[in-house]
């Protein structure tokens, strides 16, 4: 997804927040071309936000869920968030099984639990509104503190194939979700990546999806995983803060920064890094560092180009090179 080409659907109606530089004196005013805005960064939470989402069966016969009839993908779409907003989702199920929409990291009452236990999944034709709310960090009453919503998430069936959506989650019906705290940084582009099983955002081998961004951009990769096994995330050339943002705080953070991160089912976490900082361009891999795994295909390529859109020592072609084609977003 290019945030710089595509309005982002949630913050549809709220203007995203930049943060102004502070002004400088002539006399010590950098020339104007030397200058670099600040990146945008996140609004103000408590909005009311509104979204319809489908569960569809696509043709190879697997699962997945979609903004619109038709156009349902694997993962499913990103939904994004600021703390403090509330999301009522209108889920509708067209597909000839029951499913559900169930959530990690948010609040919501047990009606929006997406599960048969309390009856909160939705036939086939059927549609329920699910809604999920966000919260600030806070103080409660005894003096300790309560974590905010803010962190990389996930939704994902719990119906179809057993009352843990086994099958649902095999055939592709889950997508990632992002909460920001007001003034978290935005990305340029982002890129979601989930292991499930032994697979790639469901794909295999020679199938494994590649990612394309230029020297400088600022992306954003939201990690999943789903399945039977526990994986490691490494990707080359590139390192990020192991905390809530990747990025550290200060030249004083005490935040781990790591290029390998183990990662096992139901686990998400994400980051963000500078394409190519300090490396340049190139074919950067990324993959399970279990051996097995990697030699059995979990491997795929963070294609970061030059300015003039050409990537150093490249062939696609090459025996063993993932070859699904160069996506631009999650």
């Amino acid at each position: 997804m290019d945030r710089r080409s595509f309005s982002r659907r949630l913050l549809a109606g709220g203007a995203v927040a930049a943060t102004g530089a502070a002004s400088l004196s002539v006399a010590s005013a950098p020339p104007a071309s030397s200058a670099e805005p600040p990146p945008p960064t996140a609004p103000a939470g408590g909005q009311v936000r509104h979204l319809k989402l489908y569960a569809e069966k696509l043709a190879d016969g697997q699962l997945g869920y979609g903004f619109e009839k038709g156009k349902a993908s694997i993962p499913g779409p990103l939904i994004e968030l600021t703390e403090g907003d509330t999301l009522h989702i209108e889920f509708e199920n067209t597909t000839d099984v029951a499913a559900s929409l169930h959530v990690h990291g948010v609040d919501y009452d047990i009606a929006s639990d997406g599960t048969r236990m309390n009856r909160s999944h939705v036939e086939p034709g059927a549609t329920r509104t699910y809604t999920w709310r966000t919260h600030t960090p806070g103080k409660r009453a005894d003096g300790t503190w309560r974590p905010g919503s803010a962190g990389y998430w996930h939704y994902h069936d719990h119906v179809v194939g057993t009352d843990h959506g086994t099958g649902g989650i095999r055939k592709g019906l889950y997508g990632p979700v992002v909460v920001r705290r007001k003034g978290d940084i935005l990305p340029d582009k982002q890129f979601t990546i989930v292991f499930n099983d032994m697979t790639i955002n469901n794909k295999t081998g020679a199938a494994t999806p590649n990612f394309a961004a230029t020297v400088g951009d600022r992306v954003e990769i939201i990690m999943i995983t789903h399945g039977e096994y526990y994986h490691t995330f490494h990707i080359h050339g590139h390192r990020w803060a192991d905390n809530r943002t990747g990025l550290l705080t200060g030249p004083d953070d005490p935040s781990r920064v790591v290029d390998n991160k183990i990662t096992g089912p139901a686990d998400s976490f994400g980051f963000q890094i500078i394409a190519g900082e300090h490396v340049g361009a190139g074919a950067w891999m990324y993959h399970c560092h279990v051996q097995s795994h990697s030699d059995m295909g979990m491997a795929g390529l963070l294609l970061v180009s030059k300015p003039d859109g050409t990537i150093p020592g490249y062939e696609p072609h090459h025996p063993g090179t993932p070859a699904d084609g160069d996506h631009t977003g999650h």
